[in-house]
C-alpha cells in the first residue's frame, strides 16, 4: 500500500524548505508554498540557487501575522504581512506576476549584502492568478511562484535507486518536493496519471526536468553530483528528470501516513 512518506513547503522560493507532518491545501496549491520569493530590486527577476547557492543557508519559519527568515548566525529577520504594501512586478521565468513588496528596506538590505545581490522580498497576494502550465494542465488553475506547478511529488524508491549509484547518497531535500511517498518500485510514479490521498485529487501532469540546483550540497557547494548520475539513466524528451508535477482538485488537508490511492495510470 502506497502512503504519504513525508510532506515539505517551501515559503519563500529557493530558501530552506519546512518538514511538515500535515499540510494543507489551498486555491495556490499546499498553503504558504512559495508565496514569498525574492526578485532583483532593479529588473523584478526572480533570485534563485541557480545563481546564488547561499540561500539554502536562509531558514524560514511562518509565524501567526508573517515569516521569519533567519541567517546563517541565528539573525532573524521578521517580516509582517501588514508591510507588504508596495505593488511591483516580478518575473518568474516568463510569466509577469503582479506582487507586493515589503517595506521592511533594512532586512532586504541585510538579504542583499549576504548574497551580494540586490534584493527584494515579495509576497504574491491571493488575488493574483497565474496561470499553470496549459500545455499540460489545460484547464484555469493558479500557481505560486513555484517553477510552473503547485506540487512536486517523488518516490522513497526512487531516491534509493539514484542513491545506490552514487558514491555520496543525497537527501530529498535535493529535489524540493511537496509530497514524498513511501513506494516500493524505483519511479513508479511516473506512471501515475491521477491519485488521490484523503479528499484530494491530483493530476499528475508532467515530469519534472532537473536543473543545477540539485548540485547544491548542504553547506551551499556546487558539485556534479546527483545531476551528472541522473543525466546517465533519467533523460527524455523533458530534460534529466526526477519527480512527477502535479495539480490537486480541491481543498482540504493531507497528513504523513495517508493512503495514496493511484487511480489512473499511463
Amino acid at each position: 500500500m502506497l502512503s504519504i512518506h513525508s510532506l515539505h513547503t517551501y515559503p519563500v522560493k529557493s530558501l530552506e524548505g519546512l518538514d511538515l507532518t500535515s499540510l494543507s491545501f489551498d486555491a495556490f496549491g499546499p498553503e504558504n508554498d512559495r508565496r514569498f520569493m525574492l526578485i532583483e530590486s532593479e529588473t523584478g527577476k526572480f533570485v534563485t540557487q541557480r545563481s546564488h547557492p547561499k540561500m539554502c543557508l536562509l531558514k524560514t519559519q511562518m509565524s501567526d501575522d508573517g515569516l521569519r527568515v533567519i541567517m546563517p548566525g541565528g539573525e532573524m529577520l521578521e517580516y509582517f504581512m501588514s508591510g507588504f504594501s508596495e505593488p511591483v512586478e516580478a518575473q518568474v521565468w516568463g510569466d509577469c506576476v503582479e506582487a507586493l513588496a515589503s517595506a521592511l528596506r533594512a532586512h532586504d538590505q541585510c538579504l542583499s549584502a549576504f548574497l551580494a545581490t540586490r534584493v527584494r522580498m515579495v509576497w504574491m497576494p491571493d488575488s493574483c492568478f497565474r496561470q499553470v502550465d496549459r500545455d499540460y494542465y489545460d484547464a484555469p488553475r493558479k500557481v505560486s511562484f513555484a517553477d510552473g506547478f503547485p506540487v512536486l511529488i517523488t518516490g522513497t524508491a526512487s531516491l534509493a535507486d539514484l542513491n545506490s549509484k552514487l558514491a555520496h547518497p543525497v537527501s530529498m531535500s535535493r529535489f524540493r518536493p511537496n509530497l514524498v511517498v513511501a513506494t516500493s518500485e524505483p519511479f513508479e510514479e511516473d506512471r501515475w496519471r491521477r491519485i488521490r490521498v484523503g479528499q484530494i485529487e491530483f493530476a499528475v501532469v508532467k515530469p519534472c526536468s532537473r536543473c543545477v540546483m540539485t548540485t547544491v550540497d548542504e553547506k551551499a557547494q556546487k558539485g556534479k553530483e546527483p545531476l551528472r548520475t541522473l543525466a546517465a539513466y533519467r533523460r527524455n524528451e523533458f530534460g534529466v528528470c526526477f519527480g512527477q508535477n502535479a495539480v490537486p482538485n480541491g481543498l482540504g488537508n493531507i497528513a504523513v501516513g495517508d493512503v495514496v490511492e493511484v487511480l489512473e495510470r499511463h
